[in-house]
């Protein structure tokens, strides 16, 4: 059966590259870069080694967003990821990722870092930190109620704010690079214990193996532009071309970073530091750097949340075009042609896990989860090259060194998705039990398809 059929025709393709690329900049660069680093450096312990885990990083972001790029010229739609995996292997692992991401995956992260913009708001204002949870569902429901309003209005918002923290992290890495120090920051200790770097090989690839997870999870978000595809003019050639755009934006934005805070802080402070970014501006220009920098924070978190609204609602409306889902999520609105259902009711959910405080605790559940999902989506690309030779099916793109690259981020994705179940093998289990959830709920959705649309094998 044809499921392009399926695939109701009605979005308005009104963002041309500019747009694209800030999507998948914006999709990436949320509060990581300004927290993660700690972190790295303290597995690492030493300043070349925290490069090259970033550089390591950068470099599988590079062949993912290539990954990505290829199977975006391949199948220009709305979904993404969703539309791949349905193609590639069936309705059942496509619903499943949907199920994820409309239970947790992003109405979790849209909670989440909701309330860590609105933290940062709040202190910016000089508000009681307990105004932080209104300021929260006030940001989900403007950027939810932007979005209903039309892409275009939802795209711009996030631009702004895209450039905004692009504009914020150029100043601390400018003034990291270029000026001297001015102010005296003192070191506390590292959890009460002194860096230990690794010493040999062995120990420094397992020190690199650690420090890889939060450097892998802190690149991750390019894919989430895919689900945009009918809503770019000319996605064939503008969504590759924006995927490519943005992950070396964001590579060289995260490595320039990164060497601002070895140089502001060394190793050991960027270790001891919970607050990098600002103790590297403090260093730098002074509680005005902190300022400024906290801003650029607020930016950074605000846009990532108005990307994940924006490009998460494109997947449940392909999965109720399917039949899969409430069928009045497949409508789009006459006049803005967006998924004015599935925005509000991802909203809705969003809302839930924010009041009820289960958020936190879910997304530790299934963070996995995403891993998984990169890692079947990119062997997607295998099948569905092979069945596109077979039509004399042409691509714009070819990722390059396909099939080895292509299998070394395959691989990537295996060893976090591993390292995460070693790491908290309870999270793993109860994350893999809520995915688990979603057969009978497919099995349900796919016996209630319409005689158009009847039930496929799984």
């Amino acid at each position: 059966m044809d499921m392009h059929a399926r695939q109701p025709a009605g979005y308005a393709a009104r963002l041309g590259l500019f747009s694209g690329t800030m999507l998948v900049v914006g999709g990436i660069i949320g509060s990581g870069i300004f927290l993660s680093p700690s972190v790295v450096a303290q597995r690492v312990g030493t300043a070349p080694l925290t490069l090259a885990a970033w550089g390591i990083g950068a470099v599988v972001a590079i062949i993912g967003g290539f990954v990505y790029a290829e199977l975006g010229a391949r199948r220009p739609q709305a979904g993404g990821t969703y539309v791949y995996l349905r193609e590639a292997f069936g309705t059942l692992p496509a619903f499943l990722y949907g199920w994820a991401l409309f239970l947790i995956m992003a109405t979790g992260a849209i909670a989440a870092v909701a309330m860590t913009g609105a933290s940062y708001l709040a202190t910016l204002l000089g508000w009681a930190p307990e105004n932080a949870r209104a300021i929260a569902i006030a940001l989900i429901v403007i950027l939810t109620l932007l979005n209903v309003l039309g892409v275009n209005i939802g795209a711009t918002t996030g631009n702004v704010l895209t450039v905004l923290k692009l504009s914020a992290i150029a100043i601390l890495v400018v003034a990291a690079l270029v000026m001297s120090p001015a102010n005296a920051l003192p070191v506390p200790a590292v959890a009460a214990v002194p860096l230990a770097p690794p010493q040999g090989m062995a120990a420094n690839v397992v020190a690199m193996g650690a420090a890889l997870v939060p450097v892998l999870f802190a690149f991750g978000g390019w894919q989430q532009t895919n689900a945009v595809a009918e809503e770019l003019r000319d996605p064939a050639r503008t969504l590759p071309q924006a995927l490519m755009l943005g992950v070396l934006i964001v590579a060289a934005t995260y490595l320039l970073v990164n060497l601002a805070y070895l140089r502001a802080l060394g190793v050991e402070g960027l270790a001891a530091s919970s607050a990098p970014a600002a103790d590297t501006m403090f260093v730098y220009l002074g509680p005005a750097g902190r300022t400024l920098i906290t801003c650029g924070i607020v930016a950074s978190t605000i846009g990532f949340l108005g990307m994940v609204i924006l490009m998460s609602a494109r997947v449940y409306q392909a999965m109720a075009a399917d039949g899969l889902f409430f069928r009045s999520m497949a409508a789009l609105h006459p006049t803005t042609r967006t998924p004015v259902v599935a925005l509000v009711a991802q909203g809705a959910v969003a809302l839930v896990l924010l009041l009820t405080g289960t958020y936190g605790q879910l997304l530790d559940y299934v963070v996995f989860a995403d891993w998984i999902f990169f890692g079947s989506t990119a062997a997607t690309l295998f099948v569905l090259r092979q069945r596109d030779a077979r039509s004399h099916v042409p691509s714009l793109v070819h990722t390059p060194g396909h099939p080895f690259t292509t299998l070394i981020f395959i691989a990537t994705a295996i060893y976090v998705v591993i390292g995460s179940i070693i790491s908290n093998p309870g999270n793993a289990a109860r994350g893999a039990g809520l995915l688990a959830l979603g057969v009978p709920v497919y099995l349900y959705w796919n016996a209630r398809r319409t005689s158009s649309q009847p039930p496929i094998a799984l």
